[in-house]
């Protein structure tokens, strides 16, 4: 059987908040490796994409990937001019968004972030074969045998798009940047993770903190344990941690996380998962 990994490079949300007080669980906002055999997929650019980028390099080898957006809020794309391989002609990359049509493009609106007085240099730097694909959340973006990926609009502002992929037999879920409805959109939600063997959630809040942040797009960690409980998911994996919660708080969440659906564990820089 072909490995199945996941490997957390971010796992923070809406900022970067690296020191001494978030060194566990890492301070670098979201980006996940994801290997299916010989196929390397990417989720999200945040700062975690840079550490990435470096040990891509180090391998030595030609990259043909695949990066999946959520969506383009600074924290899940600002890793992007800091990515070393697309500055090297020999690599290859597709782009992939789902939330912008029909009023944005992808393409252009990197190049909107990559732009003067925002940053010195633009995409054109880039030597790497990139394509920028963007496709309607909710539509099946590959289906070559081996992987699937199938894709759903998320409750977030501006949209954001979650995903499922399937691989050998054994499948995960990334949903994050997602406030939870317990509606009719969350069913669309339990059917693409229905018997999933791993959900990673976006559980940025607790429930005491959630009141005063209603409509900005992210759930807590119960919202996460009814979600996963819902579709028959094997684990919880907590994820987008809040800038403010450090590591004796996050542990003070699994915990309680725990309590509720034991086994559910918590994304951490560095770690990763074999399905």
């Amino acid at each position: 059987m072909s490995d199945f990994t996941i490997r957390f490079w971010g796992v923070r949300g809406s900022l970067p908040c690296p020191g001494a007080a978030t060194r566990r669980y890492g301070g670098n906002t979201p980006c996940v490796e994801v290997r299916c055999g010989k196929r390397l997929l990417i989720l999200d650019a945040g700062t975690g994409l840079r550490e990435l980028g470096d040990a891509l390099v180090a391998e030595g080898s030609a990259i043909d990937a695949d990066l999946l957006l959520t969506h383009c809020h600074y924290d899940h794309v600002i890793g992007i001019p800091f990515f070393a391989p697309f500055y090297d002609p020999q690599h290859r990359f597709r782009i992939w968004a789902g939330n912008l049509l029909p009023d944005f493009r992808l393409e252009p609106v990197m190049q909107n972030m990559m732009s003067e007085p925002l940053f010195p240099i633009g995409i054109d730097m880039f030597k790497a074969k990139i394509d920028y694909r963007d496709f309607r959340a909710g539509e099946t973006i590959a289906n070559n045998g081996e992987v699937t990926i199938r894709t759903v609009p998320l409750n977030h502002p501006g949209g954001a798009t979650g995903y499922r992929i399937d691989f050998g037999g054994r499948s995960f879920s990334y949903i994050t940047d997602d406030e939870w409805r317990r509606d009719a959109h969350d069913k669309h939600l339990i059917a693409i993770a229905r018997d999933t063997d791993l959900l990673i959630y976006d559980t940025a809040y607790t429930e005491g903190e959630i009141e005063a942040k209603k409509g900005w797009g992210h759930s807590t960690w119960r919202d996460g344990v009814r979600f996963a409980d819902a579709a028959g998911a094997r684990t919880l994996c907590l994820f987008h941690h809040a800038p403010e919660h450090d590591d004796d708080a996050m542990d003070a969440l699994l915990a309680e996380a725990r309590v509720a659906r034991p086994g559910t564990i918590a994304a951490i820089e560095g770690q990763t998962i074999r399905l």
